[in-house]
């Protein structure tokens, strides 16, 4: 009998990746979603029947951050990994043969803004403001509860790096010439914007902001290797043993690409940016210095352990696509 696999949220990037490799290894992939899929967000019962028996439960459920932190889109992205999260919880508390596994999608953006060390599992310190509270509600109710047939992981993404990813808009800005360092500064927020802990705070200097990463390869091959290892629950960094930084970042960008130069991008000119593409500086500013600890005691081998390397074969692939 085939392995049964069900994705909570595989429309996006990463699910359609993890569903696409989990058919092709011939495991019967189900999906959990609000539109297309095997069960809809609602239909608890539906949901059910497709977790009773099953082997896997991945779920990625939630708003993508990359958009403005305006209130309508703080309580969406609350709401769609909580209320989703819960959902399933219950789902699988209602199972005679519940998964045995489940990984749920957390971030690594957790963790404090971090220059001065890395941030491991055993070691990180938590940070505050809105990503940090999402991310903590996230995790509590994944946790919550007993559920003693059913190990749980979660995944403190860092930046998932892979063709149709966040590395999307930043290979065309390098191709257009604008691929240099991008600057943290100061910068004036609003009353509002602090007391929502939307505003990013000034911090490295020079683009010396650390860059987490991980090659969507290694997600894949993560979830398999936890597979194997019933020892292994609770949370889990997800990220390159090798971070960079924004300079590092962008300047292997530029050479994977052929760029022969890359301008560099102040604050202000991030601000006035992210504010018509209707995003948030955040994403490129804060300072995210993630440490697989767990995984590299565990034994786990990266596939993708090196930065440049790891952008060539993206782009080497997303060349051939087009071809």
């Amino acid at each position: 009998m085939s392995e049964r696999v069900v994705i909570a949220g595989a429309s996006g990037f990463i699910g359609q990746y993890l569903a696409s490799r989990y058919r092709s290894r011939g495991a019967t992939v189900s999906t959990i979603g609000r539109r297309e899929a095997d069960a809809a967000w609602g239909d608890t019962a539906a949901i059910v029947r497709l977790l009773d028996g099953a082997d896997l439960l991945i779920n990625l459920a939630g708003k993508s951050v990359n958009c403005r932190y305006t209130p309508e889109n703080r309580r969406e992205i609350l709401r769609s990994r909580v209320e989703t999260t819960r959902e399933l919880n219950e789902a699988v508390r209602a199972c005679d043969e519940p998964p045995a596994l489940w990984v749920n999608s957390s971030t690594a953006t957790i963790y404090r803004h971090a220059e001065d060390r890395p941030m491991t599992e055993s070691t990180g310190e938590l940070g505050t403001g809105f990503s940090v509270g999402i991310a903590r509600a996230w995790e509590d109710e994944f946790f919550a509860g007993d559920l003693p047939a059913t190990r749980r992981v979660a995944l403190r993404l860092a930046i998932v790096l892979g063709d149709g990813s966040a590395l999307t808009p930043l290979r065309w800005l390098t191709r257009l010439g604008l691929g240099g360092t991008q600057h943290d500064g100061r910068w004036p927020t609003t009353r509002q914007r602090r007391a929502a802990g939307t505003c990013h705070e000034f911090g490295a200097r020079g683009g010396r902001q650390k860059f987490s990463w991980i090659h969507i390869d290694d997600v894949d091959r993560i979830v398999l290797f936890l597979r194997g290892r019933s020892d292994l629950d609770g949370i889990i960094n997800a990220a390159s043993p090798n971070p960079s930084d924004n300079r590092g970042l962008m300047a292997a960008l530029r050479r994977v690409l052929g760029a022969p130069f890359g301008l560099p991008t102040a604050r202000w000119m991030l601000e006035i940016g992210t504010a018509v593409l209707r995003t948030e500086t955040e994403l490129v500013l804060k300072s995210r210095w993630v440490i697989p600890e767990r995984l590299t005691e565990a034994g786990y081998r990266f596939s993708q352990p090196d930065l440049e390397p790891a952008l060539a074969t993206i782009v080497r692939a997303g060349a051939e696509l087009e071809t």
